[in-house]
């Protein structure tokens, strides 16, 4: 099931802040410190603030930030692509950070959106729990589907602190996932184009 699929569950009981608050206190209790020493009193709502930071793309529609579309580029008829898209996001498994790179391209058929778009399409998905397969397919899917693209091309590469920092400690690793869809998919000289060009 992909991530937008899950949006549309509004059926969850979101807790209020102080019971987010709450829950931190219980976890540095857990964690073996005191929350109520005098470095600790206000992290607990500093976790929260940045609880909403980190995962403010639950509360973004990735669909409809592609509904804008340009009318002036005409007969544009290759690909569109932007590279080293910064971000962060969180694995869903142990909510450690992830590090790293998107590079996203899309080959236009009626539709040309906006560059920075795209780059708000990463964000979206970065900022929410999740997978780097789930995130890289959810980029690609929702560009093809909502612009009708003749195809899209997606490659991340990043650091995943879940196994550079804990587990296994292999700080120098790095996970490359890519999707590919429509001509990027079927056309061999068209998606090696695009792996030249992200190089």
């Amino acid at each position: 099931m992909s991530v937008e699929k899950l949006d549309t569950n509004k059926n969850v009981k979101r807790p209020t802040r102080e019971e987010a608050e709450a829950a931190v206190e219980v976890l540095l209790r857990w964690a073996g410190d005191n929350p109520e020493r005098s470095g600790l009193l206000e992290t607990p709502a500093r976790y929260v603030r940045a609880f909403e930071e980190f995962f403010q793309g639950y509360q973004m529609d990735a669909k409809a930030e592609l509904q804008k579309t340009f009318d002036d580029i005409e007969d544009y008829d290759d690909i569109v692509l932007v590279r080293d898209i910064d971000f962060v996001s969180h694995c869903e498994h142990h909510i450690a950070p992830i590090i790293g790179k998107a590079h996203v391209a899309y080959w236009p058929d009626q539709k040309v959106v906006g560059i920075s778009k795209l780059a708000r399409i990463v964000d979206i998905y970065a900022r929410r729990l999740t997978s780097q397969e789930n995130m890289t397919r959810d980029i690609a899917s929702v560009i093809t589907e909502e612009i009708q693209a003749k195809g899209c091309a997606v490659y991340i590469s990043a650091d995943h602190q879940c196994m550079s920092i804990r587990g296994v400690h292999k700080p120098n690793s790095s996970t490359v996932t890519t999707n590919f869809t429509g001509v990027f998919k079927e056309d061999a000289e068209i998606r090696q184009r695009f792996l030249e060009l992200i190089r």
